[in-house]
């Protein structure tokens, strides 16, 4: 089930703005036609306001949030969507089937100007780990229908977890078809790792032979901007059939408010340089940020601040520690970028703040789960990016926090953590690694392992690689796997092993591409680190293709455990 480190008391709660009022009545179906006489007719919409689409989230064992924000027109400048400047009554429903034939539970919630017409409905009292079905009415017009999941009972492994992770989706960049392929995977549970939107103008970020298709609006600012562009994402049918799924777990990084944001610090050549403008701003993104995602009542933000990092419990097969690695960190050292820097191993410097970093070895203490599963924004494991003896890392990843990641790990080694791994996003490629006890000595001992998703579109279509070419492997032998095309991670997560299918997309350019397995990756129960089992053979651009279905098997065994 999912918890929170600081619970909103109710006040606080209610006076954010009704951002989830959800009653549980005896209301008819959602079939036209079928509403008792004795309501009253509701205000007629002119026309479909479900155009931003449906979406759950952080389940548990009795039920889980359901969303959706009504928008007639999802561009409008003003971000409200075209919605008329008046509370609209949003009736819900979820069944046990998806034709909706056995309704278990409705009601209405009330969409509020104030909130953008949004709708969060959390749920409780349901059957542990089974589907459900759910979808809204507003006035004439039926949502599209979702597919949502409880997990286990706590004292259950229920069956083999089908668990999605993905990160960084530029619009401009490319199309989402790698949401839809997603989709079509049937997940239980999909990660964001982050990077969901970004914040920039058209034009400002581009690809080699430019970018697809534009945002609108201006750099996001604004709750106003904010809003707009959390809408134009939404509006888009491929990323809508990747919410419809299955239910999300969410953590934002940097591009949901501004690149490279540290704690109230902006980026070095923002559009808002004072602290005091930055928090304006980050109260904005976050009102957007909770107003278009399906989370639970404990993550409204309260002005600039919002509780995002918690723990949801998959029964007894996993414990999944969503991580906020942006809002509580020191400053980047030495300027940001990848440097030779004497502060990223200062003690003091954290990139979890104190009563995260707390949080977090509480949990590991705590956890009686096979697999505890760390879901955050960026690069654990060590990436020194030059030969010799100077060490060249990226300051924005947790190189730049070699204390912090230290505590971490060392706080899963004491607590006689069974299985942990670490699920990262941001880098715009796929990575699998070994996690070390001391990453300057490959010979030392292997401690966890780390699976990273390449981005959605962001950077465009990059290229099939040789993994073998990289200099980064030859330079850090316990990263493992590499490979720049777009695409995520799907996983299947059972008791005696977890397993990771790197899945990429040959173009993100023109929709509809068709997704494959670039590689496959076994993590064993109890066996720390990442054993490949399969690789699809790079193919240069300048050589012949080779015909469907030569591939190439192997097995690489494990290094021997000191």
């Amino acid at each position: 089930m999912a918890d929170s480190a600081h619970p909103l008391n109710r006040r606080t709660f209610l006076i954010a703005g009704g951002l989830a009022a959800a009653t549980a009545t005896a209301a008819g179906p959602l079939l036209p036609g079928t509403a008792r006489a004795a309501a009253p007719r509701p205000r007629t919409l002119p026309g479909d306001p479900f155009t931003l689409g449906v979406a759950s989230g952080d389940p548990g064992p009795g039920g889980f949030v359901l969303w959706t924000r009504l928008a007639l027109n999802p561009l409008a400048e003003d971000g409200l969507g075209g919605m008329p400047s008046r509370t609209v009554p949003v009736r819900w429903e979820v069944a046990s089937d998806e034709r909706f034939r056995h309704v278990v539970r409705r009601g209405t919630a009330a969409a509020r100007p104030e909130a953008a017409h949004s709708v969060h409905v959390e749920l409780d009292g349901l059957r542990p780990g089974r589907d459900y079905w759910y979808r809204f009415r507003a006035g004439a017009h039926i949502s599209p229908a979702g597919r949502t999941r409880t997990a286990p009972h706590p004292a259950a492994y229920g069956p083999a977890l089908a668990m999605a992770f993905v990160s960084c989706s530029q619009f401009e960049h490319g199309w989402f078809t790698a949401y839809r392929r997603l989709a079509e995977e049937h997940p239980d549970l999909v990660l964001h790792l982050g990077d969901y939107q970004y914040e920039y103008k058209k034009g400002v970020y581009t690809v080699p032979g430019g970018n697809v298709r534009d945002h609108e609006g201006p750099e996001t600012v604004t709750l106003a901007n904010y809003r707009l562009r959390h809408a134009q994402y939404k509006s888009d049918p491929d990323l809508q059939a990747a919410h419809e799924a299955a239910p999300w777990l969410v953590v934002f990084d940097d591009h949901e408010i501004e690149n490279n944001w540290a704690g109230d610090i902006p980026e070095a050549d923002s559009d808002t340089p004072s602290s005091e403008a930055f928090r304006a701003r980050r109260a904005a993104a976050f009102q957007a940020y909770y107003e278009n995602m399906p989370l639970r009542r404990a993550s409204v933000p309260k002005g600039p601040d919002i509780q995002i990092y918690r723990r949801v419990q998959w029964g007894r097969l996993a414990t999944f520690h969503m991580l906020d690695t942006r809002q509580f960190r020191d400053d980047q050292g030495c300027g940001d970028g990848y440097k030779d820097c004497p502060e990223a191993t200062d003690p003091k410097r954290s990139i979890t703040g104190d009563q995260q970093e707390a949080w977090l070895l509480d949990g590991f203490r705590r956890s009686r789960a096979r697999w505890d599963v760390l879901g955050q924004q960026v690069f654990f494991a060590q990436r020194d990016n030059t030969e010799g003896p100077v060490k060249k890392t990226s300051m924005d990843a947790w190189d730049g926090y070699v204390a912090s990641r230290d505590r971490i790990t060392q706080g899963w080694l004491d607590a006689k953590v069974r299985n942990p791994v670490v699920l990262t996003g941001d880098v715009h490629a796929h990575w699998a690694s070994d996690l070390k006890a001391d990453y300057d000595d490959p010979s030392s001992k292997t401690v966890g392992s780390e699976l990273v998703c390449t981005s959605i579109t962001s950077t465009g279509d990059g290229k099939d690689s040789n993994p073998a070419d990289h200099p980064f492997l030859k330079i850090n032998p316990h990263l493992r796997f590499y490979n720049d095309q777009r695409g995520y991670v799907m996983t299947t997560i059972g008791k005696d092993e977890m397993r990771a299918d790197f899945k990429t997309l040959p173009t993100v350019r023109t929709p509809g591409a068709e997704i494959s397995t670039k590689a496959t990756f076994v993590i064993e129960d109890r066996v720390p680190g990442v054993n490949q089992t399969y690789l699809r053979p790079f193919v240069s651009a300048k050589a012949t293709p080779q015909p469907d279905g030569e591939l190439i098997q192997q097995t690489i065994a494990k290094e021997t455990q000191p």
